[in-house]
């Protein structure tokens, strides 16, 4: 009995409790190297790189995660932003002042000084969000690296009257770039198909993560109250939370004979992965996600703190990456190395074409409902 249906991370089932799950079922266990084969095998094929380069990748990565923090508190209020250089291995950071620059060195990061600093940018972002956008504007975000807020446009809508409305007032904002996107964001929720993981109405998503006495997903695969199925069509569980527009976050409960555990599950195809944290991933860092429709698969982490502009609503703090998705996607999980990182929720584009894929970061759906991930 081997089962294919069932996304990131959570459980086995009702049946487990009987003791009919055999042992080729449980999760794959997982050596303290890098990452698992799985997530490497990933990372080559989606990023172009050798196993050895994934694995360098990962551990430069990891250190300039470590360096992130020491940065920012070391630049203090002259800190404008952060990101990873992958053909360096690096983290530069931002600085508003020289003065600051040596005490961030001091960090093992890069310096580059700029004009604005991230909390001008942020505010800047802020009174942008408080407009309402035109359905041609797909989302904007504080770009470190331009040192500016870039709004990205639906290139066929970018002459538009509303559109060049809406950049009139946000260029009154602050200091604002804008490109170009191929295509308006949507969603990655799909309608009920069988042998996949968790169901909700006539609502199919992917599990996030586990937490402690549930698991985090997408804020629109369901109402809190709503109830939910597993791959095998028994009642996990019921929405406890959900907040979608505005965010896109939600976790359910977990009961009737169902479990967590810290694992992304790799499908059959790939190791499944262990969760051993939710330290965040710094800009150009790699990242890979677990989905319930296009399972593995692997991009880099484009922007932070993005405004999404969905037919639905504008969702905020979004991440944006170059990860594909489709349809069923919604709410699996985004994982750098063995930690995670947020839930799917949705994008443009699809995995034969390309695309991008935003997520909401996971810290911030621990905080709002007080959870605790469930870590290795």
């Amino acid at each position: 009995m081997i089962r294919t249906g069932l996304s990131a991370l959570l459980v086995l089932g009702a049946w487990a409790t009987a003791g009919l799950v055999p042992a080729a079922a449980a999760p794959s266990p997982v050596s303290e190297a890098p990452a698992s084969a799985g997530l490497l095998s990933a990372m080559q094929n989606d990023l172009g790189l050798t196993k050895s380069q994934a694995e360098a990748r990962l551990a430069a990565e990891k250190t300039a995660t470590a360096v992130d923090g020491k940065a920012r508190r070391a630049a203090g209020s002259s800190y404008g932003g952060s990101w990873f250089n992958a053909d360096s291995g690096t983290l530069t950071v931002a600085v508003t002042s020289t003065g600051k620059a040596d005490a961030v060195r001091a960090t093992g990061a890069t310096v580059r000084l700029v004009e604005h600093s991230a909390r001008q940018l942020d505010a800047a972002k802020s009174k942008i969000d408080a407009l309402d956008a035109p359905a041609g504007v797909a989302s904007w975000h504080v770009d470190p690296k331009a040192n500016k807020v870039v709004v990205n446009v639906v290139a066929a809508q970018k002459n538009d009257n509303d559109v060049q409305g809406f950049l009139a007032r946000a260029r009154q904002a602050g200091p604002v770039a804008v490109e170009e996107t191929a295509k308006a964001p949507q969603t990655f929720a799909a309608g009920t198909v069988g042998g996949d993981p968790y169901y909700t109405g006539n609502v199919r998503c992917s599990i996030g993560f586990s937490v402690y006495g549930g698991f985090v997903t997408a804020g629109h695969c369901g109402q809190p109250g709503a109830g939910v199925r597993g791959w095998d069509g028994s009642y996990i569980g019921n929405f406890q939370g959900s907040s979608f527009p505005d965010n896109d976050y939600a976790w359910v409960n977990v009961g009737s004979g169902w479990w967590t555990v810290p694992v992304v599950l790799g499908w059959g195809s790939v190791s499944d992965q262990l969760v051993r944290g939710s330290n965040e991933a710094p800009i150009g860092a790699s990242i890979c996600r677990s989905g319930s429709t296009t399972h593995w698969r692997c991009g880099n982490v484009l922007a932070k703190n993005e405004t999404v502009n969905y037919s639905q609503g504008a969702v905020h703090q979004m991440t944006k990456t170059s990860v594909c998705a489709e349809g069923g996607d919604s709410g699996g999980s985004f994982i750098s190395g063995d930690q995670a990182q947020g839930v799917t929720s949705g994008g443009w584009g699809n995995c034969s074409s390309g695309g991008e894929t935003w997520y909401q970061p996971v810290n911030e759906i621990l905080n709002r409902y007080g959870l605790t991930l469930h870590t290795a």
